[in-house]
């Protein structure tokens, strides 16, 4: 005992010197980095609890909670354990991402969030992380697709924590009153009989209303043509796509200008081929591989994060299912869902909306309604029947032995997991028994 005291002594002063000593770097790395190489250069990656923590942060990756956004959690790292979390969702081109992570702890512990896409040959790249001391993040997408969040806690420390992930557009609206039920005609749609596909959409407003700069840019091109009629072309500062406003009556900006969000470009109208169709402004995207779809960029319809309904104090508390059949899935829509038995054991780790993130006994978490689960008393008891019996650690039988039983005695039965029971003996020892 002694020994491990001092061990978590030494540990613990290795590990202040990880979070706040220097580190020479030849290039610019994350946070996340930095720790993983300072444990590295301190030797601990040689030990169990630092080379845990170095395939926790590999094993994230391949294994997150699939959740749609927006999306808000709170949840809790157990400092006596190896812990993280990590979400796949989708976004589309031209949407911005807002993450906001806040902490709570009596110690003032560093959680690591850094945000990955997966490329082809299936290898992860790192895009964008919050720095040591910011806990907020913000990314405009590139591409739509699937994107990685990757959250993980420093070692020996813990606490709660909740996370918000927002999307909204990357750029500002093209007319003052801001109304998403001015867009009536979307990208993609067939035009001239389906000869060709609408390269924008289509946003109505009272004739000659402002149309306005939705970024700070340089107006490139003021021109005319058969299609789009009176048209502006603005190239936003620092971006690689180019914007184009069409059917405008008039004309104000000026090629070469530079102008900043909500100026002037033109007047709505109907020039070009919408002289038979009401007043509105034709606004694209245009890339190097062509025209993609603009309302992600723009769309003013936000939609709020959800609430959390479920109870937040039985984060970290050992609990078991209620029903006979539970739900339960890495999905957070609860799709294609896998069946856990009545009085399954699980661990709670976050709270989202009405459901509870879940860790099994094997290490496997996902999500399932809080209303499958219920507190981890004694369902039933049960008479050791053989000399010697082993109460084991974890549900495995190479798992660490906690005690040993003897014939006769009576433990209290919480619950199950495969071939295992969850027991409590008359001394307040917890573990688990095979069946």
């Amino acid at each position: 005992m002694r020994y491990l005291t001092y061990y978590f002594i030494i540990l613990g002063s290795v590990l202040q010197a990880c979070k706040s000593g220097p580190f020479n770097l030849l290039k610019p790395v994350s946070p996340h980095q930095q720790y993983e190489r300072k444990l590295i250069s301190a030797g601990l990656n040689q030990n169990v609890m630092g080379a845990q923590w170095i395939n926790k942060s590999n094993s994230l990756l391949q294994n997150t909670a699939i959740v749609k956004l927006p999306y808000k959690e709170t949840g809790y790292f157990a400092a006596d354990k190896i812990e993280g979390a990590s979400f796949k969702f989708s976004l589309q081109q031209g949407q911005l991402l807002t993450i906001k992570l806040t902490k709570q702890s009596i110690n003032n512990f560093s959680i690591y969030m850094d945000l990955w896409e997966q490329k082809e040959n299936g290898e992860f790249k790192n895009i964008a992380y919050a720095d040591s001391i910011g806990s907020n993040l913000q990314l405009e997408a590139k591409r739509s697709g699937d994107y990685y969040l990757r959250l993980q806690p420093e070692l020996l420390v813990g606490g709660s924590y909740t996370l918000e992930v927002n999307i909204g557009p990357s750029l500002a609206y093209p007319l003052k009153t801001v109304n998403r039920k001015q867009i009536q005609s979307f990208f993609g749609v067939g035009r001239d009989n389906d000869t060709r596909k609408h390269e924008g959409i289509d946003i109505f407003s009272s004739f000659r209303t402002p149309v306005l700069a939705v970024a700070n840019g340089t107006v490139t091109r003021v021109n005319e043509n058969n299609l789009g009629g009176k048209v502006v072309w603005l190239r936003p500062s620092g971006k690689d796509y180019t914007l184009y406003y069409a059917h405008l009556d008039e004309q104000i900006a000026t090629t070469g200008q530079e102008v900043v969000v909500g100026d002037t470009l033109g007047l709505m109208g109907n020039t070009g081929n919408a002289k038979t169709t009401p007043p509105h402004l034709h606004f694209g995207v245009y890339t190097s591989g062509g025209a993609v779809d603009p309302l992600p960029f723009v769309d003013p319809l936000i939609p709020a994060l959800p609430k959390i309904n479920t109870d937040i104090s039985k984060l970290n508390l050992t609990m078991r299912t209620s029903a006979k059949q539970s739900s339960f899935s890495e999905n957070q829509q609860l799709t294609n869902p896998e069946s856990l038995a009545q009085h399954t054991i699980v661990r709670i780790l976050a709270a989202s909306g009405n459901q509870y993130k879940i860790e099994l006994p094997n290490g496997k978490f996902g999500y399932i309604s809080s209303k499958s689960l219920t507190e981890a008393k004694s369902i039933d008891t049960r008479k050791i029947d053989a000399n010697n019996q082993l109460l084991y650690d974890y549900p495995n039988p190479v798992a660490g032995i906690k005690a040993t039983l003897n014939i006769g005695q009576t433990v209290n039965v919480l619950g199950n997991f495969e071939d295992f029971q969850l027991v409590k003996t008359i001394d307040g020892e917890v573990g688990w028994l095979a069946l």
